[in-house]
């Protein structure tokens, strides 16, 4: 398989970005829904520590596949598409990642209206913070935060959605073109 994109499918690269990040946001939004609800303990600090963590490192990814998509050309779009179509998912592909990039940045403000830096996996690598501690800013990120996971749960959910109606209604090459090894 080419690590590059071709006209009618995604490269090994382009997958290999998409897959990991898609595992690692399910398990951050599921991760982020289930320690909220925990009482405060040791284990749900150590949990938040990896929630940071992680985050940073989809931070990073985000980054990274937004540059390597500026070098890559996009397969072009499965034929017979409606504009409009073309359209949507253009729009929910940005969306996203906006969202792969907010969302981090925003828990990383808010670790920093706490004063305290992430601390990269546990490694003592610290992550500078981004703003002076502030219970005020720390309020309003959480809601940010809040509401930009949220949003990102809808994008995903439309954005699978959708790739799971053109593989089995339409039965178009959308879903396999973009699977490891999938047959176009």
């Amino acid at each position: 398989m080419p690590i590059k994109n071709t006209r009618f499918k995604f490269g090994a690269a382009a997958k290999l970005f998409h897959w990991t990040m898609a595992i690692l946001i399910i398990s951050m939004l599921t991760l982020g829904l289930y320690m909220h609800e925990l009482p405060f303990s040791p284990g749900k600090f150590k949990l938040y520590a990896w929630h940071k963590s992680i985050g940073m490192l989809i931070l990073a990814l985000a980054l990274l596949r937004l540059g390597w998509r500026a070098v890559d050309a996009r397969p072009d779009h499965v034929p017979g598409m409606p504009p409009k179509h073309v359209k949507l998912a253009e729009v929910a592909h940005w969306a996203l990642y906006g969202l792969m990039l907010s969302l981090p940045l925003s828990g990383w403000l808010m670790t920093s209206a706490t004063g305290t830096p992430i601390d990269l996996f546990n490694t003592g690598i610290l992550v500078p913070n981004l703003i002076g501690a502030s219970e005020d800013a720390l309020n309003l990120l959480k809601t940010i935060h809040d509401i930009l996971g949220k949003a990102l749960m809808a994008v995903a959910a439309i954005h699978i959605g959708a790739a799971l109606k053109h593989h089995f209604l339409n039965k178009d090459a959308t879903l396999r073109r973009m699977m490891p090894g999938g047959r176009v």
